[in-house]
């Protein structure tokens, strides 16, 4: 089964038995960034000095690329240099609510509904077919831990899960320095052209951007 490396990433986040998301803030700025950067490796979109734009509108056939790809059109057109850091802020919940649902019309996960205290309604996603998060976990540790040459989605995929801190939930129980090293090596090698490997650095630096202006105002 084929799927993006927004789901990917947002399958490594969900706990398989509560469902609940793991390191949640950062998790969903890494889909929203995962969705951009699929969109870039399509040649649907151009990103270059932390600016955005739209070089193709046609439809990608995946329903989840798609939906990013028309709204991303409506509001490059609005006029103005477009910052990757704005469409992330824009962008980041509704990302991760239209990948959760991908996950679920795949059958990857399944929603539960519940209310906690018996009042707020809470939505988990509990796994119900682990297949292609084991393969996908499998893979991270051929790369990351044993050294094996990835090819350039999973460094993507990496450069995004390095630039996001999300070590914990990528390699659950391995200490960060053993896996910071080669992520890092791999986020920066020469796996990609020119043009996305700028790309990628532009979202790195938006997410960090996002991040650190998070923890300050909460911390104000």
């Amino acid at each position: 089964m084929n799927v993006t490396l927004a789901e990917e990433i947002a399958l490594l986040s969900l706990d398989d038995e509560s469902g609940e998301a793991r390191s949640r803030q950062s998790a969903g700025w890494a889909v929203a960034g995962a969705l951009l950067l699929e969109l870039v490796m399509a040649g649907r979109i151009a990103v270059a000095d932390g600016r955005l734009s739209v070089t193709d509108t046609t439809p990608t056939g995946v329903p989840l690329l798609d939906g990013r790809l028309e709204l991303l059109a409506t509001w490059a057109n609005r006029g103005g240099r477009r910052r990757v850091a704005d469409w992330l802020t824009k962008d980041q919940s509704k990302a991760v609510s239209a990948t959760i649902e991908s996950l679920c019309a795949r059958g990857l996960v399944v929603e539960e509904r519940r209310k906690a205290l018996g009042i707020f309604p809470v939505r988990r996603y509990p796994e119900a077919d682990g297949t292609v998060e084991r393969e996908l976990r499998a893979r991270l540790a051929d790369v990351v831990l044993q050294g094996a040459v990835p090819d350039a989605r999973t460094s993507g995929l990496i450069a995004l899960l390095q630039g996001a801190e999300l070590h914990g939930i990528s390699f659950p129980g391995v200490p960060k320095k053993q896996v910071g090293p080669r992520m890092t090596e791999i986020a920066s090698g020469q796996w990609a052209g020119d043009s996305l490997r700028e790309a990628i650095r532009n979202m790195q630096a938006a997410m960090v951007a996002i991040t650190t202006t998070v923890v300050v105002t909460a911390l104000t």
